[in-house]
């Protein structure tokens, strides 16, 4: 990757709380929107945490409830059904237009959630290639007759780190990623730029916590996902038609729950799987946001970080887009 590209100091625009599952991102998210209304200044938090898109699918995503927003202003939870499709491109277009009437209102938004390339979107100078309606039907025919293994070993062809990145059984993305090289030539662009143009002066607040503390604080969560009732709720999505929805069906922790609901898999099994996918993830979420250079980061567990929060916002330090 190319070293880090000069930046200006500007007034913060926007402020972006990243880091992996089960570090207290939301926490930290309200914490830090009250102390900034004390001060006199109100914030409002934007969702970048891909499934808690879709409504219903709250206790597997540690969705908060209305309650424990504490009465502030939330954007972009619950506006998918589990049937309709999540893609990066229409969030980057949801987020930023949130973003843009926050800013408006006099308010400071804060963009919270571990979805990185959902986080990148909005962060950064993204530009998603378009579509084309007749590839993308030729090429899904071809997934459904020939499988993702062939579209897969396909894409090792002509752009092996997207193939390494999405892996062999993702037919979805698979069918995006050579739809992108036939149309520009280019292997599949939607990754994390070289050269990290911001978007608007931001700044960038990472929660971090060691692996020996993360992983079992990550499989007690999914233990209490269990006892909150994540099969039931899994079992009420059923009828609203999750088992159609191309990414909410394959959520961490619902698609076990389905599974124990069907009696594919028993609730030990359900459990223990929901458990090594989520530390799996949770790796690959701290890899991700290690790309990010001038991100400050924070222990998850420190008492003193919305202060250390405020201290750095205040501090002038947003990253603008690089100079000349």
């Amino acid at each position: 990757m190319s070293s880090a590209p000069a930046v200006t100091a500007e007034p913060a625009v926007l402020i972006a709380i990243i880091g992996s599952t089960g570090t207290g991102k939301s926490e930290l998210s309200l914490d830090l929107a009250e102390r900034m209304l004390e001060r006199g200044q109100p914030a409002e938090i934007v969702n970048a945490d891909a499934m808690q898109l879709y409504r219903g699918m709250d206790i597997g995503t540690a969705k908060l409830s209305q309650p424990e927003r504490r009465g502030i202003p939330h954007h972009l939870l619950d506006v998918l059904d589990v049937t309709g499709e999540a893609t990066v491109s229409n969030y980057q277009t949801d987020a930023r237009r949130a973003i843009v009437e926050i800013v408006a209102r006099g308010a400071v938004p804060i963009l919270v959630g571990g979805s990185g390339l959902y986080v990148s979107s909005v962060v950064f100078d993204f530009q998603f290639p378009g579509t084309d309606p007749v590839l993308r039907a030729r090429l899904e025919a071809e997934l459904l007759e020939r499988g993702p293994g062939l579209m897969y070993t396909r894409l090792q062809a002509v752009d092996p780190q997207a193939a390494l990145r999405i892996g062999p059984s993702n037919g979805r993305r698979l069918v995006r990623a050579l739809e992108i090289v036939e149309l520009t030539g280019a292997p599949h662009l939607a990754a994390l730029p070289e050269e990290l143009v911001y978007w608007q002066p931001s700044v960038l607040l990472g929660l971090r916590t060691p692996r020996e503390q993360l992983t079992p604080r990550l499989d007690a969560r999914v233990e209490r996902m269990w006892t909150a009732g994540i099969v039931d709720e899994a079992r009420g999505l059923l009828s609203v038609g999750i088992e159609r929805g191309v990414t909410a069906s394959r959520a961490i922790g619902y698609a076990q729950a389905l599974g124990q609901v069907h009696g594919t898999l028993s609730q030990a099994d359900a459990i223990e799987a929901t458990q090594q996918l989520t530390r799996r993830y949770a790796r690959r979420q701290v890899s991700w946001f290690k790309r990010y250079a001038h991100t400050h980061w924070m222990e998850s567990d420190s008492s003193d970080r919305v202060n250390e929060a405020l201290a750095h916002i205040d501090r002038g330090s947003a990253l603008s887009a690089p100079t000349a």
